[in-house]
């Protein structure tokens, strides 16, 4: 199975990777725009999919700085807005790109129950797990979303 991780960092790229197994193959994008291109490209199975993205430039971010700079007046409160749920804005230009492969979220959707509502009715297959959840239990919950 190939598994694209989505993070703007490295953790759970050399986390999965190291401590996962061998049933997967993983492949990283950093931004929005790196995901959809490895998408484009064809070749993944499933996405794990980051939140947060504080480590990426400002314009890299999807979702609109500048409309968003428009709707909060501000452009520090807009850009903190676009990197705390980038994850959610690249799982939606995912689903616009028409790509319908299954996505599991690393976050706690466990303190935002109408959220996580809205995302699963808007974008399945999605699934959530945990930032506490062993690299083996997410290559479990990957493997059995296929």
């Amino acid at each position: 199975m190939n598994v694209l991780i989505v993070e703007d960092g490295h953790e759970y790229t050399e986390t999965l990777t190291r401590f996962a197994g061998d049933a997967i193959t993983w492949i990283r994008a950093g931004t929005g725009e790196e995901a959809l291109a490895c998408l484009q490209q064809g070749g993944v199975d499933a996405v794990f999919l980051d939140m947060r993205f504080d480590r990426v430039p400002d314009e890299v971010l999807l979702g609109g700085l500048a409309q968003m700079v428009e709707r909060f007046g501000d452009r520090s409160r807009a850009v903190h807005f676009l990197q705390e749920n980038q994850g959610a804005v690249i799982l939606k230009a995912i689903r616009d790109a028409g790509h319908t492969l299954p996505v599991l979220f690393s976050y706690n959707f466990d303190e935002e129950p109408r959220r996580w509502e809205r995302v699963k009715a808007a974008y399945s297959p999605v699934a959530y797990a945990m930032d506490s959840e062993s690299p083996m239990r997410v290559a479990e919950r990957l493997l059995g979303m296929r």
